[in-house]
């Protein structure tokens, strides 16, 4: 019998633990019932919370990790956000920032979002360390891992999405020419989405491998708030943590699985994202009739003590040359958002690291940790509660 086959007699046990349906520690990028899409929407920059952390359906996402330049001290970290502040003002109401050489590419109506994050490396600047957040810690390595340097890490962090791929690249470039006196880039990773169907209405998005990805977020309400939303240091209310994983997909392995192969390991069934033993994408998920290893059944907060996160994903491909010609690569971007990475993610993703069977087709090859700041409030500037008057 073959290693597949065998895999696939265990998974046929009954199982002891049920649904999520992301990778990475994982859930579902929206859970309200679909609605139809705007053909043109806006978010606002101001408010309790940044914009980007909850909004859904974008179709493109850039996340741009930076490095502070040697000399940036907590002053000069006050004057880039200042800057930076000015330019989501301007650009997620469709106006094009201040020195902007091209402004025409700043239309609004595109869903713009950009969301403003601090790594560890900006928590090390001298008078910022005891201000912290402790919900803010490093994520360990894991068995999985092959981490690569020039895809983790980094002291700031933007995160640009938006409904077209244009005005993504434009606000990265604004962000990136206005940060040059303070940092420069450590990586880029651009990814695409579709969280809506044919008919404008919002749906769970599918990842490579062709899953619904993912399901279990929690709803609007006092749940997602105490699993997103960060209660103290006091400067720190309103903000949150973001994990962000680059995971690789073996998308040619995966492709040779028969369809019941593919079903098994992820727990749901892939036309309809419904658990094995269901028809419905949001059908109840019997613990005792899912396979235990599979990806749904690990990832499920009864099988991680409750804990929870918020995730988001985009999907990516690039392409590199080596020596024997072109390289392809493909896999998912995973933004997972708590209030504890330590309390909250890592349990979580040492268990998928454990016991999840889509270990075999993903491998982690970046990893990076952020404090997303709190909302912008009108008059402020973002950060100004950490930094200082």
């Amino acid at each position: 019998m073959s290693s597949r086959r065998q895999f696939l007699g265990y998974l046929a046990t009954a199982g002891a633990a049920a649904t999520s349906g992301a990778l990475g520690g994982r859930a579902s990028a929206t859970t309200e019932a679909p609605a139809a899409q705007p053909a043109v929407r806006s978010f606002s920059p101001h408010g309790e919370h940044q914009a980007g952390v909850l909004s859904a359906g974008q179709a493109v996402l850039h996340a741009v990790a930076l490095d502070l330049l040697p000399g940036t001290d907590r002053a000069a970290l006050g004057r880039l956000l200042r800057v930076w502040t000015g330019d989501v003002e301007a650009l997620m109401t469709g106006r094009g920032p201040l020195g902007d050489p091209t402004p025409e590419l700043a239309e609004g109506g595109n869903g713009l979002t950009v969301t403003v994050a601090l790594g560890h490396g900006a928590f090390a600047l001298p008078g910022l360390a005891e201000r912290k957040p402790a919900g803010l810690s490093a994520v360990p390595p894991m068995r999985h891992d092959r981490l690569e340097p020039r895809w983790s890490g980094g002291d700031l962090l933007l995160l640009v999405a938006a409904d077209e791929a244009t005005s993504v690249d434009h606000a990265v470039r604004r962000l990136l020419r206005d940060a040059e006196p303070f940092a420069r880039l450590r990586w880029r990773q651009r990814g695409s989405w579709r969280g809506t169907d044919a008919h404008g209405r919002t749906v769970t998005g599918r990842n490579l491998m062709g899953q619904v990805d993912g399901t279990g977020n929690p709803p609007p309400g006092a749940l997602r708030d105490q699993t997103v939303w960060a209660t103290s240091p006091s400067w720190f209310e309103g903000g949150t943590t973001v994990v962000v994983r680059r995971i690789r997909m073996d998308l040619d392995d995966w492709d040779r699985l028969t369809r019941d192969e593919q079903e098994a390991a992820l727990g749901r069934r892939l036309a309809s994202g419904a658990p094995l033993h269901g028809s419905q994408e949001r059908d109840p998920v019997d613990l005792r009739r899912l396979p235990p290893g599979s990806h749904v059944a690990v990832a499920h907060p009864s099988a991680n003590g409750f804990r929870r996160i918020f995730r988001k994903g985009v999907n990516w491909t690039d392409e590199r040359l080596a020596a024997d010609g072109p390289v392809v690569e493909s896999g998912l971007l995973f933004l997972s958002f708590q209030a504890d990475v330590a309390r909250q993610f890592v349990p979580v993703q040492q268990h998928l690291d454990r016991a999840d069977a889509l270990n075999r087709w993903t491998t982690a090859t970046g990893s990076a940790e952020f404090a997303v700041l709190p909302g912008l409030q009108p008059g402020r500037w973002l950060g100004q509660g950490l930094i200082g008057p």
